[in-house]
């Protein structure tokens, strides 16, 4: 079982940066790819940046640019550093993560949330 305890989320003007992290706590083997999602009112989940084991990332073309993905294999932790935030940036985000059980079984795992606010 894993858990994913995000921080980081808060109330920012547009333009502002916030880093967002999630550390995977739990018995697991290996934590496989990490990714931050967020869902805004009214709007479809979607995927905002990926990361691979191995570092390999991948971003929301809307995000391109602005937003930064990285992580700790250490620590087992992803980062969200999110620059020049835009009112339309505002969702509650989610880290999830795919991971190695002691079982080797993957699975898949979601953090609360938490909730980011940009104002105009």
């Amino acid at each position: 079982q894993v858990q994913l305890v995000e921080s980081g989320g808060g109330l920012v003007q547009a333009g502002g940066s916030l880093r967002l992290s999630c550390a995977a706590s739990g018995s697991f083997f290996r934590i496989n790819d990490m990714a931050w999602y967020r869902q805004a009112p009214g709007k479809q989940h979607e995927l905002v940046a990926g990361i691979t084991i191995n570092g390999s990332t991948n971003y929301a073309d809307s995000v391109k640019g602005r937003f930064a993905i990285s992580r700790d294999n250490v620590k087992n932790t992803v980062y969200l550093q999110m620059n020049s935030l835009k009112p339309e940036d505002t969702a509650v985000y989610y880290c999830h993560t795919r991971a190695l059980t002691l079982l080797f079984r993957e699975y898949d795992y979601w953090g609360q949330g938490t909730q980011v606010t940009v104002s105009s």
